[in-house]
């Protein structure tokens, strides 16, 4: 696998480099006095080196192990130039704060969170870091000649690139969806293996139907087709879907069944495999076990000693591409999926290619022959290569024939992967950046579209445009990823908790094997305790951990390794303190699920934070120093039952763009002056406290920003008619829903009259 995708996301990173070393807030507040002469080199030197990475690329591609050295060289010291010069972009928002009087709200406690703000202290420290990387990069430009990179000018590609901008700006990609096809194409498979589940009706041992094929020809689209029927949801009072992937944990896929949707069991203290005994006891059920791996019989053996507990007439139904665990699981009843008939191929390449209105020459509709006999028999395939800009934006027979006469041809032996790569590699370098970085996220998981643009904010992947903002960009980015395929079983629903509207999607398995090979190192999932003592490498980015014990992992890692984590997922609860804590203060993104009452890290060592979340946490507050978080985009403290209080220095959080406090009952007022970080456009829930003193905020600070999506307003018997008035909520062009909750029941025409007010 790692050698059928060697594009590396590169020139995105170099390019966010050049963009922070030529920032205004560095002048404007003179962070860079007495570097000057070294800050002058270092823009002039980026461009050239800019200039031959895709010469660079293109080597590497072609296996010149020296190009290879060379852009991974290149990206160590642009990782490290960025950390550079993200110091000296927090040393000019702790100035501007300075200025605007946060240290005197601060106390003496500036002294312990500013240990080095002396100018001449900073100034040495940061001219050591800074002369050290331009020696960096004068050694990487004389290698640079060496190798005989080339310039390359990006005319073309810069030219689809601003075009693909112009048509964001139109309108978004329509996403067309194969089911129908799907549907029609697999009718008579899909009748069949509800043929063999319903005749199981009357029989006492469990039925396991296992449904063997090659990656990317539609053994989940076929199981989903399958578990959504009516004569199956008719038929089977219990139903489970579970996607197990590479790792068949048997406790770890025990617990997944049992806290799968529609429903959770609430005995969590118990052991995983009782509680799925206790669930499937005397109920006929089916069970998805979706793109299995596992081998070893004796796992298959207990969980199946829990599965046998079920009703008459249950039954397993698994996909996989292993023939082997098929024989393992059920060799009786494997059902072998056939490849997909030609024209059903043509027709989702037609349906893909020819989406955008592109005009179905001849000679174009002779060619998709050909492509056809490319796919072999792949429907996945078939997505990917019509509907990526492989096809999809190329318009000339020219275009069209390059692509088809490419030496990514797919084999028995590499499948459709070498189609999987054309696609990624024809993307623009931030969306490879931004869809690679996915694979932080474990197979299966359900992905929301919103924290996932945040994320990339965080992390500095979407280029900045002066016409649109940074989550307009991220969201048409997600559209042409998700157009492209990359991003599957796109859902969009209202009616999830208090913050209603929501986008999700998933990456098929294969998609995610592709973001893995690009990231490597740099990216680390950890579902199950690791077993490695070398699990964590130094080269180590970002990580994710959904095990038990989290904490304990990071502690005993943490204590021999200081890799630079830039994102640090942790979706199990954290029940005790985190140690070592200055080795987080690379973090730009950090989502913590505490079961502790106070916050785990310490706010000095997170300058560089962007996005925080902390939802479902039982803390109690956050500390007053969180608000020297300058850099602190997103807050997500929704559904923190316990959060009574928010700091009350936030307004010096300059740059915090996304709040969200809905789900926090005991939540009794907001900051003050809430209005002054202006760039705030999301806001879930404003609390009206009982009496506006100056801790307080009032309605009235909602006046100066824009929000966007939706709002909860609580407790609005507080709210005075005046105060109502000026926060004008009906000149907010982007709010799409407003609610009030008041506190007490006999209020309502009082609510009513508030309510007109405040929409003027």
């Amino acid at each position: 696998m790692a050698g059928l995708v060697v594009t590396m996301a590169i020139r995105p990173l170099v390019s966010m480099l050049r963009d922070k070393a030529s920032s205004y807030i560095l002048d404007e507040y003179n962070v860079m006095e007495g570097m000057e002469k070294q800050h002058r080199i270092l823009k002039r030197r980026l461009p050239i080196i800019l200039d031959v990475i895709t010469d660079a690329e293109e080597q590497a591609a072609a296996h010149r192990e020296g190009a290879k050295a060379w852009l991974q060289e290149l990206k160590t010291v642009a990782y490290e130039a960025n950390e550079v010069f993200d110091e000296f972009r927090y040393e000019a928002l702790r100035r501007e704060a300075k200025k605007n009087g946060h240290y005197k709200k601060l106390g003496f406690d500036v002294i312990k969170l500013f240990p080095t703000h002396n100018r001449v202290v900073f100034r040495h420290r940061m001219g050591s870091k800074l002369c050290r990387i331009l020696k960096d990069i004068n050694v990487l430009i004389a290698e640079m000649h060496d190798f005989g990179l080339r310039q390359t000018l990006l005319v073309s590609n810069q030219l689809r690139q601003t075009l693909v901008s112009k048509e964001w700006r139109q309108t978004d990609y329509v996403i067309i969806d194969t089911q129908e096809i799907a549907s029609r194409s697999r009718h008579e498979d899909k009748n069949n293996i509800i043929d063999i589940l319903l005749a199981e009706a009357s029989n006492a041992d469990l039925a396991v139907v296992p449904v063997v094929g090659m990656g990317g020809l539609g053994k989940t689209t076929l199981a989903q087709l399958i578990y959504n029927g009516p004569k199956i949801q008719k038929h089977f009072p219990l139903q489970r879907w579970v996607c197990v992937s590479d790792t068949f944990d048997v406790n770890l896929v025990a617990k997944s069944i049992v806290e799968a949707p529609p429903k959770k069991n609430d005995d969590t203290d118990k052991p995983a495999l009782d509680r799925l005994q206790k669930l499937v006891s005397g109920q006929r059920y089916l069970l998805v076990l979706d793109d299995v791996w596992n081998r070893e019989v004796h796992k298959w053996e207990r969980l199946k000693v829990c599965l046998k507990h079920g009703g008459m007439g249950s039954a397993v139904l698994t996909t996989t591409r292993d023939k082997q665990v098929a024989e393992i699981m059920g060799a009786d009843r494997t059902y072998n999926l056939n490849v997909l008939k030609d024209n059903f191929i043509k027709e989702i390449i037609d349906t893909r290619a020819f989406s955008l209105e592109i005009e179905k020459l001849p000679e174009l509709l002779e060619m998709v022959g050909e492509i056809v006999k490319r796919c072999r028999a792949s429907p996945l395939a078939a997505t990917a290569t019509a509907l990526g800009s492989v096809l999809r934006t190329k318009t000339s027979v020219a275009e069209w024939k390059a692509i088809s006469s490419r030496s990514s041809i797919c084999t028995e032996e590499t499948g459709i992967l070498p189609i999987l790569k054309l696609s990624y590699n024809d993307l623009p370098a931030h969306m490879k950046q931004c869809f690679a970085f996915c694979a932080i996220f474990p197979k299966d998981y359900k992905i929301n579209a919103e924290k996932l643009i945040q994320l990339w904010i965080a992390n500095g992947f979407i280029p900045e445009q002066e016409e649109d903002s940074l989550e307009t960009i991220g969201k048409h980015i997600f559209n042409e990823l998700a157009a492209r395929s990359f991003f599957l079983d796109i859902e969009e629903f209202k009616g999830d908790g208090e913050y209603c509207f929501r986008t999700t999607c998933k990456i098929h398995d294969l998609m995610h094997d592709i973001a893995m090979s690009v990231m490597g190192k740099e990216c680390v999932v950890a579902i199950k305790e690791p077993s490695q003592i070398e699990w964590l490498s130094d080269t180590a980015r970002h990580l994710s951990l959904s095990c038990e014990k989290t904490e304990g992992i990071l502690n005993d890692s943490l204590e021999k390794k200081s890799p630079a984590i830039q994102t640090l997922i942790c979706d199990s609860p954290i029940r005790s303190s985190l140690k070592h804590l200055s080795k987080y203060s690379s973090l730009h993104a950090l989502k913590l699920r505490m079961w502790t009452k106070s916050f785990a890290l310490r706010s000095k060592y997170l300058h560089h934070l962007r996005y925080l979340d902390l939802s479902c946490s039982d803390i109690r507050s956050l500390p007053e120093d969180i608000s020297i978080l300058y850099n602190l985009q997103t807050l997500d403290l929704s559904n923190c039952s316990y959060l009574d209080r928010l700091p009350r220095q936030m307004k010096y959080m300059s740059s915090l763009r996304h709040l969200y406090t809905h789900g926090c009952p005991k939540l009794k007022c907001m900051p003050p002056e809430l209005g002054k970080p202006n760039k705030l456009q999301t806001l879930t829930c404003f609390v009206a406290a009982a009496v506006i003193g100056p801790n307080c905020s009032d309605v009235a600070e909602l006046q100066h920003l824009n929000l966007g999506v939706q709002l909860e307003l609580r407790r609005i018997d507080n709210v005075t008619e005046a105060k109502a008035k000026v926060a004008n909520l009906g000149k907010k062009k982007d709010l799409r829903e407003l609610t009030l909750r008041r506190t007490f029941l006999f209020v309502t025409t009082r609510c009513s009259t508030i309510l007109n007010h405040m929409m003027g």
